[in-house]
């Protein structure tokens, strides 16, 4: 059984989806998400944190990701992107889920909406993202 905070994912993920594709406005992809299926087992905190903090900062959270990745942000799937902006995203704001987990997440969600391989790219684009983001917990797991 999928945790709250992992279907709070999936639903921001593919409303991440949309808003990349079509530019929607926040509250109308919000709306839409509180129609989904399985919105009621989601943390409705943690899918509002998350879907309106990424459309606010993707600016800034594509900015860090470019770092750390080998092609123009603009150029990956929107699943990839999506996912990598609910990864950062959580990284930064959410220091009470250890980086490893937020990682695993963004594989699972790679693996349920993208590509076939695109989850081991995005699994090495946040192991280098985890570095720089959060270097005090990645150095104390002999990775910085």
């Amino acid at each position: 059984m999928k945790s709250a905070r992992r279907r709070s994912r999936e639903l921001a993920t593919q409303g991440l989806y949309q808003w990349l594709l079509s530019g929607a406005p926040a509250g109308e992809i919000d709306a839409q998400l509180r129609n989904s299926q399985g919105f009621d087992k989601a943390d409705k905190d943690h899918l509002d944190a998350i879907l309106h903090g990424v459309i606010k900062e993707s600016e800034t959270l594509s900015t860090a990701l470019q770092s750390c990745l080998d092609r123009p942000i603009e150029q990956l799937s929107p699943v990839e992107r999506a996912v990598l902006l609910v990864a950062a995203f959580e990284f930064k704001h959410h220091v009470d889920v250890p980086y490893r987990v937020i990682i695993n997440e963004a594989v699972e969600l790679t693996k349920t909406f993208g590509g076939s391989d695109g989850y081991k790219y995005v699994n090495g684009v946040l192991d280098k993202l985890a570095v720089e983001m959060r270097s005090l917990e990645a150095q104390a797991r002999g990775r910085g």
